[in-house]
């Protein structure tokens, strides 16, 4: 089936048109299945704060997240970014998903996380998330690759540069130029060790901004694939054999571990960790299993291991921060498709809130 793409030539003009005072909300949440949705509504003008958008709603039994018999799901704006697609005043608005009792759908962790992050607000948690994905064809190929054979092996394709070694290097610096517009925290980018998977950075973010700014820029990048006829992937494990996962590289702080004589406070958060493995495993991803597997630096998913400039490790703690002696830790076991609203909750819960202290 070949692509259809955006017929920028066409829409070009409509875009250019003068919209009067009005503005377009673009809502965007997350559906039964971990990926994205949107709808866009009218606004008679641009809003002053959060507060004066309204709460909208969608059919639910079309998206799993409710049964046909009861299917209205409520979108609660969370957040508001710049819309890079149609430009002027129009938005982006992150919503939260609740079901018509007021409780959070299933698919709403969002809810949670900022009960914890409001908890720890005065410990000022930041995240720094490294996102891997991989780029395939609308045939289900990876982009790129020879349609009949492989590339060859792993090594050049690594912040590549040059024809062979980097694949839709145009797709990438649209999406960053695209987050950077919206507002988006992206840090920077680059080719990952496989050909056609990539990595952008987000953060450091405080407390809930970690996650909305995750989820936005995810939903900008596969945004603009669809105008290139390319997907995304955020599976863990895209291809079987000796290549690379994907994995989502999630980096931690409190205030104190930035301070001097940080590394006390980070090697007792690294012992917290070690003592509740299984549970942060349990909410890091999809088919992890297939990627945390001891190999393509990776540490197994059944043993918790750290170490100082250690890929192959569940926490690395970075080089610099070792000499500094303060800094934060590297989270080397999410996965690329973990929710990132769950990550950051589980490593607040765990390092400051101490959940699970008890456990032998």
């Amino acid at each position: 089936m070949a692509a259809l793409l955006a017929r920028k030539d066409l829409l070009g003009p409509y875009l250019a048109l003068d919209q009067g005072k009005k503005i377009q909300a673009e809502y965007v949440w997350i559906d039964g299945d971990g990926d994205l949705r949107c709808k866009t509504c009218t606004l008679p003008g641009i809003p002053k704060s959060i507060d004066e958008l309204r709460i909208w709603d969608f059919d639910g039994s079309s998206t799993n997240q409710a049964p046909g018999h009861d299917s209205d799901v409520y979108l609660r704006p969370a957040a508001i970014f710049r819309d890079p697609f149609r430009g002027g005043d129009n938005i982006l608005v992150l919503a939260e998903c609740f079901n018509n009792d007021g409780t959070p759908n299933r698919t709403n962790f969002r809810h949670h996380a900022k009960k914890v992050m409001d908890q720890v607000k005065d410990e000022h948690p930041w995240f720094g998330l490294e996102q891997e994905y991989t780029l395939f064809d609308v045939d289900g190929s990876p982009y790129g690759w020879p349609k009949l054979g492989f590339p060859g092996p792993q090594g050049p394709y690594y912040c590549g540069v040059g024809t062979g070694k980097v694949f839709a290097r145009d797709l990438i610096e649209a999406h960053y130029r695209a987050c950077l517009y919206a507002g988006v925290n992206i840090s920077g980018i680059n080719a990952e060790v496989m050909p056609s998977q990539w990595e952008f950075q987000v953060g450091p973010c405080e407390g809930i901004d970690c996650g909305d700014h995750m989820w936005m820029a995810r939903f900008l990048l596969v945004r603009c694939a669809e105008e290139w006829g390319i997907k995304v992937s955020f599976h863990p494990k895209p291809l079987k054999g000796d290549w690379n996962g994907a994995g989502c590289h999630s980096n931690f702080s409190t205030e104190a571990m930035r301070k001097e004589g940080g590394m006390k406070v980070i090697e007792a958060a690294i012992e917290k960790l070690s003592k509740r493995h299984m549970e942060h495993i349990a909410v890091y991803g999809e088919d992890n299993d297939l990627r945390l597997t001891g190999r393509h630096e990776t540490g197994h998913i059944s043993s918790f291991s750290s170490g100082v400039a250690n890929r192959g490790a569940s926490i690395r703690i970075p080089r610099a921060v070792a000499a500094k002696g303060f800094g934060y830790l590297e989270d080397r076991r999410p996965a690329s498709n973990v929710d990132p609203y769950r990550v950051s909750a589980a490593l607040v819960e765990t390092c400051i809130l101490n959940v699970g202290a008890n456990k032998a």
